[in-house]
């Protein structure tokens, strides 16, 4: 039997990221995860899955050593972001205003996990048990014990990192609140005519945004929403009947493009009632799943590890049992509104954008032109989003 500090259940960005930054305070860690990534190689097709990757969580990963990986593979840099419906409305974000070189990387998704777990294979504090999924799981006073594919090992905490249908959170019996989205999206890698770009956009209409993600060399990647049947129907396109749609509803500015591949996906909301229960924690998306529309779901996951790190870090130094509920209970405190401010938030964005209202119409235009005007507002929002603080 094995026994443990601490078991991170889900080896994927968040997961990795966790088992990484809790190794870091000298904690003893297990990583259960089903697949291990592919390694890197610079021939491979662009993933399918990218993420917006904020400055804060830039800063997180090159704490963990994760990041200088991920510039030598490949990433893209954006120093803009533009938002609009109509012409008018049109309103840019800059680095430049909020004195960054940048606001953020386009990265893989399955190289930002390859990345951390290079990480992991090389520390000394971290077991990884791959492949492996968890069976069974059982608390008492002195710990839990997680029942294994193929063994039982013993941990003082786990952390549930197991994504949006979390196997633990289930276990653990901790409820959740949420809906599936009318929505659906699909992602679209494209070659393009235009070099690499350093912005990112979204033109917002009332069936949905239709957003551009600049990835290395002529490269791209589209977010197209839609109704689920409009999304079921251009899934079913062959790569150049989705070439002709993309050109036909996708702005001016894109420029030509061919699509190289695609993928859909249904959007949902969830909430866990609550965020820890005896000796199970949730992080990432086991603890909250969020509409995508702002590219925010990752980072908000990112946000999650380095308080978790930093609470734990805190009841080590002052000499208390470090996997207390008291001690679980400050990480919820520190994370639980924070997300649902932005979960809150896109859903005000996702109904705003989909009301066919003339009035409505006219005031979210309205509200896009007023943060043009009012930059010190406009940056304030633009540096929280890239979890930082102006000074």
């Amino acid at each position: 039997m094995n026994q443990f500090d601490c078991v991170v259940v889900g080896g994927g960005m968040v997961g990795a990221a966790s088992a990484l930054s809790l190794a870091e305070l000298g904690l003893k860690v297990a990583v259960i995860e089903k697949y291990a990534p592919e390694a890197f190689a610079a021939e491979q097709a662009f993933d399918l899955r990218v993420s917006a990757i904020s400055l804060g969580t830039e800063q997180l990963l090159t704490q963990l050593g994760a990041w200088q990986a991920l510039t030598q593979w490949r990433i893209c840099p954006y120093k803009r972001l533009a938002v609009w419906e109509r012409a008018e409305s049109y309103t840019e974000f800059s680095a430049d205003a909020i004195q960054q070189s940048h606001l953020g990387h386009i990265v893989e998704n399955r190289l930002l996990q390859l990345a951390l777990w290079q990480q992991l294979q090389q520390h000394t504090n971290v077991t990884l048990m791959c492949p492996e999924n968890v069976k069974n799981l059982a608390q008492d006073a002195t710990g839990v014990k997680l029942t294994l594919a193929s063994k039982v090992i013993e941990a003082s905490l786990v952390v549930a990192a197991d994504g949006a249908n979390s196997m633990v959170r289930k276990l653990a019996h901790i409820g959740t609140t949420g809906w599936d989205y009318a929505q659906s999206a699909m992602l679209i890698n494209v070659a393009t005519q235009q070099p690499q770009q350093d912005i990112t956009w979204q033109q917002y209409l009332p069936t949905g945004p239709l957003a551009m993600l600049p990835m290395p060399g002529q490269h791209a990647c589209l977010v197209w929403y839609h109704q689920k049947a409009e999304i079921k129907r251009l899934a079913s396109l062959s790569d150049q009947q989705l070439t002709q749609a993309v050109q036909q509803h996708f702005p001016e500015r894109l420029g030509a493009v061919a699509v190289l591949n695609k993928a859909a996906f249904s959007l949902t909301r969830r909430h866990a009632n609550q965020y820890y229960k005896n000796r199970v924690v949730l992080v990432g998306d086991a603890a909250h799943s969020i509409n995508p529309m702002a590219g925010q779901g990752v980072n908000l996951g990112f946000k999650d590890v380095k308080a978790l790190q930093q609470v734990i870090a805190q009841a080590i130094s002052d000499g208390e049992s470090w996997h207390n509920e008291q001690v679980l209970a400050r990480y919820q405190q520190k994370r639980r509104t924070d997300n649902l401010l932005m979960m809150t938030t896109m859903d005000a964005l996702y109904l705003s954008f989909s009301h066919v209202s003339p009035l409505v119409k006219l005031a979210r235009n309205a509200g896009l032109m007023l943060a043009n005007k009012v930059p010190s507002i406009k940056n304030k929002a633009l540096a929280y989003a890239c979890g930082i603080k102006l000074s």
